[in-house]
């Protein structure tokens, strides 16, 4: 589901992003970036699974912003797939907005978690 205006344009995902629905989300992406969306928001805070398929069409959507001078950033992810983005080296290249974090030594942390 898109949202808002074009650019930003924020792109809500939930459930698994896998072979069957990375196709969707891959023609939904290009039809932003026709309609001249540079800065794309992937709401990734229902999104339970990402396959190898799904992380080509994350790569995509931010070889293609980064092309046309925007960004993607991955908005709200979970623990399991920020931890999945740390594990493919996603995490260093992709912008991620909310949730919880990594510390240095790779433990997650939520927002508000820290010393008392």
């Amino acid at each position: 589901m898109v949202s808002g205006s074009i650019d930003p344009a924020v792109v809500s995902l939930e459930g698994e992003l896998d072979l069957a629905a990375a196709p969707q989300l891959r023609e939904c992406l290009v039809g932003l970036a026709e309609r001249g969306a540079t800065d794309i928001v992937l709401d990734v805070a229902q999104l339970e699974f990402i396959d190898s398929t799904g992380l080509s069409v994350l790569v995509m959507a931010l070889n293609r912003t980064r092309a046309a001078g925007g960004s993607t950033v991955l908005r709200q992810p979970s623990p399991s797939i920020l931890r999945l983005l740390e594990i493919t080296g996603l995490l260093a290249i992709f912008g991620v907005e909310g949730g919880p974090t990594l510390d240095l030594e790779g433990s997650l942390t939520s927002p508000g978690d820290g010393p008392s």
